[in-house]
């Protein structure tokens, strides 16, 4: 199975981003697809997850200004980021994780929230 991120960047204080990713391979259904990040000097974080039935899961952090959506049938999932921050500056990596068969992570892009 490989995870492709796309997105991120550069984003001014307030503005928006979206992160995609998509899988493939050999990829179990009933799976919960997700976003971490890591900010320099700290821990991966959860900031968003979805199941494959749709039900999400957000950090406080992000939780009304974030929209994390799937496609099942293109093994994608989204995330939108509105309202960012300079403490939303971070490496987010996709995760697909099927408890008991896989845990995998992309290769991480970077995002950089200028105050």
């Amino acid at each position: 199975v490989q995870l492709q991120a796309s997105g991120g960047g550069l984003v001014q204080f307030g503005g928006s981003l979206r992160l995609s990713c998509a899988a493939s391979g050999s990829i179990v259904r009933g799976n919960v697809m997700g976003w971490y990040r890591q900010a320099p000097g700290k821990q991966r974080e959860l900031v968003a997850s979805i199941t494959s039935g749709g039900k999400t899961n957000y950090a406080e952090s992000v939780r009304g200004r974030s929209t994390i959506s799937r496609d099942n049938a293109k093994n994608t999932v989204t995330l939108q980021m509105n309202s960012l921050k300079p403490e939303d500056t971070a490496v987010y990596y996709c995760n697909l994780l099927k408890t008991g068969y896989y845990n995998y992570w992309g290769q991480g892009t970077h995002v950089t929230v200028s105050s």
